[in-house]
């Protein structure tokens, strides 16, 4: 088990009605909010009204910054930089998913930075301060709720990036369960990808596998967010399984779920991210596509171990091609797709998506070379 600092600011605030809470929350670090949200799902769901209510009850003004689509762009970000100037905001309050809080967090940085945003993604400069930020969760699926980082897509350079650094932590984020309970099936088979495949990319390419007590809250959380998927998508109404995948998809990526381990990677996500920079496909499809293409490699590479103690603690099975099976059998119940093909996206693309990762890949320091990439993408067809 290797060495680790473990901290996470962010104060949760969890259970039914907590959304109004974040008023009296936000009013302590200014008064002029930007409030950055996705296409209107909202003000169909109450969000809106419950947020805004709260905020101007605190004397906080708000500006709208809306229409985050899924994989936010870098133009989107800009915008809101802009915007947020122009109304002097001192804070920022996303209401939405993952992609609605990653912008959020780029846009908070931005504002206080003299260059270019996308400076932070492409390693040109690192994040030193940024406007607060609170959130309320409508998606569980990034953890971006209660971690550091957050991801933008150039469409200029169809380049999908990341940007991290511990002003980008929210101040405090209100996690309300039956804020989910109106998601569609594909943001719900989305967002039980995610979180998955948070939790598999430490335990899987650790080069110190004996953590036992990480790799046991990793079986933990997998199994809490294949048994909570089920049970949603049987009954949409059940509360209980909204909460526990609500709050399993917050601990899969706040930093405990990796503490110990070392020399982890991210190599499923930097292959994702070439897709959805490329297709704009939705980032829990596109795990879909890789994790199971990438076990297969991992099996020939690195042996069955790891892959046979995850199948027996999570889904009950006796060898690593069992586990590999199970994963795709999940993702399917779920409605995801496990192959290129079920995407639309060509084989023959291949090489293409390749060489746009290797970006990625190099930027986070990764070890692993083009044809690599092209051979695990091969066994996703």
């Amino acid at each position: 088990m290797q060495n680790f600092t473990f901290i996470n600011p962010t104060r949760i605030i969890f259970g039914k009605a907590v959304l109004a809470k974040l008023g009296p929350e936000a009013a302590k670090a200014g008064q002029k909010a930007l409030l950055v949200y996705g296409r209107g799902s909202i003000k169909k769901n109450g969000v809106y009204d419950v947020l805004t209510g709260a905020l101007e009850k605190e004397g906080i003004t708000v500006t709208e910054h809306h229409g985050v689509k899924p994989n936010p762009v870098l133009s989107h970000v800009r915008s809101g930089i802009r915007k947020a100037r122009e109304n002097s905001c001192d804070l920022i309050v996303a209401a939405g998913g993952g992609s609605v809080i990653d912008e959020a967090k780029a846009i908070a940085a931005g504002v206080k930075y003299d260059g270019d945003v996308w400076d932070f993604f492409c390693g040109k400069a690192a994040i030193r301060e940024a406007l607060p930020i609170f959130t309320a969760l409508t998606l569980p699926a990034t953890g971006s709720e209660m971690n550091s980082g957050c991801v933008v897509t150039n469409e200029a350079t169809a380049q999908k990036f990341s940007a991290q650094g511990p002003a980008l932590f929210p101040r405090v984020s209100a996690l309300d369960p039956e804020t989910t309970m109106t998601l569609p099936r594909t943001q719900i088979a989305n967002g039980a990808v995610d979180a998955i495949a948070h939790i598999i990319e430490g335990y899987f390419t650790t080069k110190d596998a004996d953590a036992a007590v990480t790799d046991e809250i990793v079986h933990a959380l997998a199994r809490s967010v294949i048994d909570s998927t089920g049970r949603i998508l049987k009954d949409r109404a059940d509360y209980n399984a909204r909460a526990s995948m609500m709050w399993s998809a917050t601990l899969a990526l706040n930093g405990l779920a990796t503490c110990g381990y070392g020399g982890m990677t991210f190599i499923n996500h930097a292959i994702e991210h070439s897709l959805s920079a490329l297709y704009d496909i939705a980032h829990g499809a596109g795990l879909a596509l890789v994790i199971p293409a990438w076990f297969k490699h991992h099996l020939q590479t690195s042996g069955p171990a790891r892959l046979e103690k995850f199948g027996a603690e999570v889904f009950g099975t006796s060898t690593a091609e069992e586990a590999i099976k199970a994963f795709e059998d999940f993702f399917r119940k779920t409605g995801a797709p496990v192959r290129l093909s079920e995407a639309a996206i060509p084989a023959e693309d291949i090489p293409r998506i390749a060489e746009n990762a290797m970006g990625l890949i190099r930027l986070w320091g990764m070890k692993h070379e083009q044809p690599e990439i092209e051979k695990i993408l091969g066994l996703a067809k």
